[in-house]
């Protein structure tokens, strides 16, 4: 009805009217597309690259992440890893790319390293462990975020060596730790399986060193000492 008044007001001729219509449902769509890619992927924050604080992270290769925007690492199967400290935006950063991702209409999943092992031993205990592994590998681009903090068991260990296995020159993971790769057994115990993982996950990977201080102690002790002035 709004189109149509428009259409009247400005005087547009029928194929004018035609073709801003078809602009409009192609637009439409393309805005809903994006908004079930969103829900699915299943971000706890929705944290873009536009807004990342980049003068805070003065180390960081500006020119690599305009590139990996592009998002040609995921078509080229590659994998992305950020080591660091904590509050160094690895999550971030993370996040705005895997929203890149989802712009360009790849099927994206966010979760915790953690989240993931329970979710697997639950779908082992269930019998339906194939079936996830299978739903995990089918996804564009994989985002795992928050390896490191936590030691898996065993059972753990070994069932998320088996999607990022199923994935290796399949599909694109992202990953943020704040473990240094030498470190690594601390989490997944075993130093073979450890190797294994490690080798098919950096193998070609983008692999990103967050190594400024952490912004967001900057920003407790900033408010602090306002406090205190």
């Amino acid at each position: 009805e709004v189109l149509v008044r428009q259409a009247l007001e400005s005087k547009w001729s029928y194929d004018e009217f035609l073709l801003e219509l078809t602009q409009r449902e192609l637009s439409a769509r393309s805005e809903n597309r994006l908004k079930r890619r969103l829900r699915e992927a299943k971000f706890p924050l929705m944290k873009t690259l536009e807004n990342f604080d980049y003068e805070a992270a003065p180390d960081l290769d500006v020119r690599l992440i305009q590139d990996l925007k592009r998002c040609e690492y995921i078509s080229q199967k590659r994998n992305v890893i950020l080591l660091g400290k904590s509050g160094t935006g690895k999550s971030h950063i993370a996040t705005g790319l895997a929203i890149e991702a989802c712009r360009q209409g790849i099927r994206t999943r966010f979760v915790t390293g953690p989240g993931l092992a329970n979710e697997l031993i639950e779908a082992n205990d269930e019998k339906t462990l194939s079936r996830t592994i299978q739903r995990y590998s089918r996804y564009g681009l994989l985002v795992v975020d928050e390896l490191g903090y936590v030691p898996f068991s065993k059972k753990g260990a070994e069932l998320l060596f088996q999607v990022f296995a199923e994935r290796y020159e399949r599909g694109a993971i992202i990953v943020t730790t704040n473990l240094g790769f030498a470190d690594w057994t601390q989490i997944f115990g075993e130093a073979t399986l450890t190797a294994a993982l490690l080798d098919r996950l950096t193998h070609k990977a983008h692999i990103i060193t967050c190594s400024w201080d952490s912004y967001r102690l900057k920003e407790t002790l900033k408010n602090k000492t306002q406090k205190n002035g």
